[in-house]
């Protein structure tokens, strides 16, 4: 392993090691430099070859979390077209990402209305390009109006995300109500979109 691939590693390292010390008792915001090193492996001053400052290292645990999410969407997107139908797909997906993830969903969950406005916007910014996606798909799909497809879309992923904050400390089963309950709610928003037209 080359030098620039050993300091990925590292990077990597310290991000996992963030991750992993988010609970539901630890926001990012309470989350010490010295504390996410100890996790890591690292000395505390290696920290700084890779991130400026532990807000810096919270921003790029934002972006991650939001590139996870999107892919996530990718991913069902591809099971939708093996033959899935879209909100039964889509749900389920996300339902097992918050179950492998917890933590993931828990920052952005969290950190959405947070105290640190820099965490609140970079949030913000990661759920604006959910919705973003989700109303380019809408439109490929249902063919319909930017705007109609784009409050369909925002409609959608708050609902999404409320139904993940209540399903993050639930059981396996309780979840799966919240999952068949939220799909209920998304065909609701998609059939009054639908006769909106």
């Amino acid at each position: 392993m080359n030098r620039q691939e050993q300091k990925l590693k590292t990077r990597q390292n310290i991000i996992n090691a963030a991750f992993g010390l988010l609970d539901d008792n630890k926001s990012l915001s309470a989350m010490s430099l010295r504390e996410v090193a100890r996790a890591a492996g690292i000395a505390p001053t290696s920290f700084y070859r890779h991130f400026k400052d532990i807000d810096d290292l919270g921003l790029t645990l934002v972006d991650e979390a939001g590139l996870a999410l999107r892919q996530l969407m990718r991913q069902a997107r591809r099971r939708i077209e093996s033959g899935g139908g879209v909100i039964d797909t889509s749900v389920n997906t996300f339902m097992e990402f918050i179950t492998a993830n917890t933590n993931v969903f828990r920052l952005l969950l969290r950190e959405h209305t947070g105290t640190s406005a820099a965490y609140r916007t970079a949030v913000q910014r990661e759920i604006q390009h959910f919705v973003e996606e989700l109303t380019d798909y809408i439109i490929e799909v249902q063919s319909v109006q930017h705007q109609l497809a784009y409050v369909q879309a925002e409609a959608m992923v708050k609902l999404v995300f409320s139904a993940g904050a209540e399903a993050l400390e639930v059981d396996s089963a309780m979840r799966k109500v919240i999952g068949e309950r939220v799909k209920q709610q998304l065909r609701f928003i998609q059939l009054g979109a639908t006769s909106k037209r």
